[in-house]
C-alpha cells in the first residue's frame, strides 16, 4: 500500500472507531429503558468516553420540578446508561418529600439547581416572599445534599429586575432555555425528540422530572441524535458576562 493509501486507511479507521463508539452509546441507553427501576450495570456506566469527541460543541439538558418518584430514578438510569449528565432544577417541597431521590441525583453526578420552594409566580407575589421562595430552596438543597446550588430557574420562566436582584444576593445565575420540549403540555416522545433535534451549540432544552414517561423514553433518542450531530451534553455555568453558558462537563 502506498503512503497515501495508508493515510486514507487510517482516516477511515478513525471515523469507523468514532461511529462504533456512538452506536455503543445508543445501544447502552436503549437497554436502560428495559428496566427503569433497575440499577444500571457497571458496563453501562462506562460510556462517557463516547462523548470525548464534540466537534460541534455542547448543549444543556435540564429537568425541572423534581424529584419525583414516578420519573427521577428512570431518568437517572437512562442518562447514566448513555454516559450523560443533566441539570436538575429542584422544587424545594418535593426535595423535602423525597430526599433520597435528591441524594440519588447527586450520587449519579447530576448537577443540582434551585427552582424555588413552592413553584410560585415570583413576579406576582412581591417581597420578601419572592426572596424567601428562592432562599428556602437553597437551604433545603444544602441541608439534604451538603451542596449549595449556583444555578436558578424561575418557575414559568417569569423574571424581572427584582427577581434577578434576589438571585444575585444568593449568588445564583439565572438559567432560562432556548428550546421548550413541551413535555409539560402533553408532547409525545417523538415530539420531545424532535424539539431536541433543533438544539445547536449553547442551546438549553427545558424538560421535566414530572412523572412523564414520554420524557424518560426520549432520553436514548435525544442522546443518539446529539452524538450523530457532533454535539455533547455539557455543564451550565455562569459566563463572563454573568449569563448562563454551556461548557464541557
Amino acid at each position: 500500500m502506498t503512503g497515501r493509501g495508508k493515510a486514507v486507511a487510517r482516516r477511515v479507521g478513525t471515523r469507523s472507531t468514532r461511529k462504533a463508539r456512538r452506536f455503543a452509546l445508543v445501544a447502552a441507553a436503549t437497554a436502560a429503558l428495559a428496566g427503569f427501576s433497575a440499577a444500571p450495570s457497571p458496563a453501562a456506566t462506562h460510556t462517557e468516553s463516547a462523548w470525548a469527541n464534540c466537534p460541534n460543541g455542547y448543549v444543556g439538558l435540564t429537568y425541572d420540578d423534581g424529584p419525583n418518584p414516578g420519573s427521577t430514578q428512570a431518568l437517572l438510569n437512562a442518562l447514566r446508561a448513555g454516559g450523560a449528565k443533566a441539570t436538575f432544577f429542584i422544587w424545594g417541597q418535593h426535595a423535602d418529600q423525597y430526599p433520597d431521590l435528591l441524594r440519588a441525583e447527586q450520587a449519579a453526578g447530576m448537577w443540582i439547581a434551585n427552582h424555588t420552594t413552592s413553584h410560585s409566580h415570583l413576579t406576582q407575589i412581591g417581597e420578601p416572599a419572592a426572596y424567601n421562595e428562592i432562599a428556602g430552596a437553597q437551604n433545603t438543597i444544602r441541608r439534604i445534599t451538603g451542596q449549595t446550588p449556583t444555578l436558578f430557574r424561575p418557575p414559568y420562566g417569569e423574571t424581572n429586575a427584582q427577581v434577578r436582584a434576589d438571585e444575585a444576593r444568593l449568588g445564583l445565575t439565572e438559567v432560562l432555555w432556548s428550546v421548550d420540549s413541551q413535555d409539560w403540555n402533553g408532547a409525545g416522545t417523538q415530539q420531545i425528540v424532535q424539539a431536541a433535534a433543533t438544539m445547536r451549540a449553547g442551546s438549553i432544552i427545558l424538560m421535566h422530572d414530572g412523572g412523564y414517561q414520554t420524557t424518560v423514553a426520549a432520553v436514548p433518542q435525544i442522546l443518539s441524535g446529539l452524538a450523530a450531530r457532533g454535539l455533547c451534553p455539557g455543564r451550565i455555568t455562569a459566563g463572563a458576562g454573568g449569563g448562563a453558558v454551556v461548557t464541557a462537563p
